[in-house]
């Protein structure tokens, strides 16, 4: 069995020959550890690509998620130049703005007098927005956004034609033998990343129905995405919503800001598409799961456990069983990144005996593998499943 049917198994709720295993690694742990230069692999297609497959097969992981888009392949012409600063490096763009490129995180990108730029929420137009792409960060794009057309294109016409570069890449390197997910951002984590987060949750009490005209619109480009993504190719797509969880939002306003919409955007894919469709929610989740399945979601990704988060696997396991498969789980900072090979052993055996019954469960960091996570620390995860994760 190789790893892409391994996590097809799994995340039909069925029974592989083992546990899979698949980390979201962080940005910063591919800019210092995939020996890539991280501006490759930030702003070309090529260069994430590689990075992606070499740290996959690394650490011996059974799927890749495609969580930046395709490139301009052109996007050098836009530079005015590159220098050394004390955080990295400095992208100064032709247009006088310029993006800070740390060694070990996300790139920002900066207006000319170093502040970032979001539009109010006074100003937007709910009928003009399309899809937010927070990744999007170069002089060339509307800050955080593809939108602001009045009447949006279907995804062909819409989405640069090199969107789908990387996916594209990917799928011809990797053939059949490993699981490749696509990324879209939830339309409640749209509607965060295009006003920052306090302006945001400011709207929702100021002005709740142009909040929801203003995801209904987010939604439709979100839906273009994804079967975009799954027209390309992708085995599964993940619905990031990281901003969903109680340290953010109560059950009331999961219930009116993001379940509908991303109802809407799961029931669209899977009408065309017998694909996975699985949800990233960070943090405080343990007390709205129940809501996060009624979107009919098929897998629920990161459960982060105490103290990160609130979710305990078992209880977990016990709601979620035949439900929806289980991603996640594993703490990163205190676990993978701060732990020992003793104890890390330790907590991923105990993840794989409560997560592994009945199938449905993927051995996973339950956020994103932290920068400076050790690599060996992460080589060890392939080897418990091997060793613990066994149904046969």
């Amino acid at each position: 069995m190789n790893s892409r049917q391994r996590m097809q198994l799994a995340m039909t709720l069925k029974q592989p020959d083992r546990v899979p295993v698949m980390c979201q690694l962080s940005l910063g742990h591919y800019f210092l550890f995939s020996g890539v230069d991280p501006v490759d692999i930030w702003y070309t297609s090529e260069g994430f690509a590689e990075a992606l497959i070499r740290m996959a097969d690394r650490y011996r992981f059974d799927g890749i998620l495609i969580n930046l888009p395709g490139r301009d392949p052109e996007f050098e012409r836009h530079i005015q130049r590159i220098e050394s600063v004390p955080e990295g490096r400095k992208i100064v763009w032709k247009n006088g703005c310029f993006t800070l490129f740390p060694q070990d995180d996300n790139p920002h990108y900066y207006q000319p007098d170093g502040t970032r730029y979001f539009p109010t929420f006074e100003e937007l137009e709910p009928e003009k927005l399309y899809y937010v792409e927070p990744w999007d960060i170069t002089e060339i794009a509307y800050p955080y956004s593809w939108g602001f057309e009045a009447e949006p294109a279907p995804f062909d016409d819409f989405f640069p034609p090199y969107h789908m570069d990387t996916i594209k890449l990917v799928k011809q390197r990797v053939g059949e033998r490993l699981s490749v997910h696509g990324e879209v951002f939830s339309p409640w984590s749209q509607f965060l990343e295009l006003l920052n987060y306090e302006n945001a949750l400011m709207a929702i009490m100021d002005d709740p129905g142009k909040v929801q005209a203003c995801l209904e619109r987010l939604t439709e480009g979100a839906i273009d995405l994804a079967l975009h993504q799954a027209e390309t190719g992708v085995d599964a797509v993940l619905i990031s919503s990281a901003f969903a969880g109680a340290g953010l939002i109560s059950r009331q306003h999961y219930e009116t800001f993001v379940l509908p919409y991303e109802k809407r955007l799961i029931a669209a894919i899977k009408a065309k598409y017998a694909i996975p469709v699985y949800t990233h929610t960070c943090g405080a989740i343990g007390d709205r799961l129940d809501l996060m399945l009624a979107t009919g979601t098929d897998g629920i990704d990161t459960l982060d456990p105490p103290p990160l988060g609130t979710v305990e696997l078992d209880k977990a396991k016990q709601q979620l069983a035949g439900r929806a498969f289980i991603k996640g789980n594993i703490d990163p900072v205190n676990t993978l990144l701060m732990g020992t090979p003793e104890s890390i052993a330790e907590d991923v055996r105990w993840r794989i005996e409560v997560g592994k019954p009945g199938g449905g469960y993927i051995l996973s960091s339950a956020c994103s593998v932290a920068p400076r996570t050790p690599p060996e620390h992460l080589k060890m995860l392939a080897d418990l499943a091997e060793t613990y994760g066994r149904y046969a």
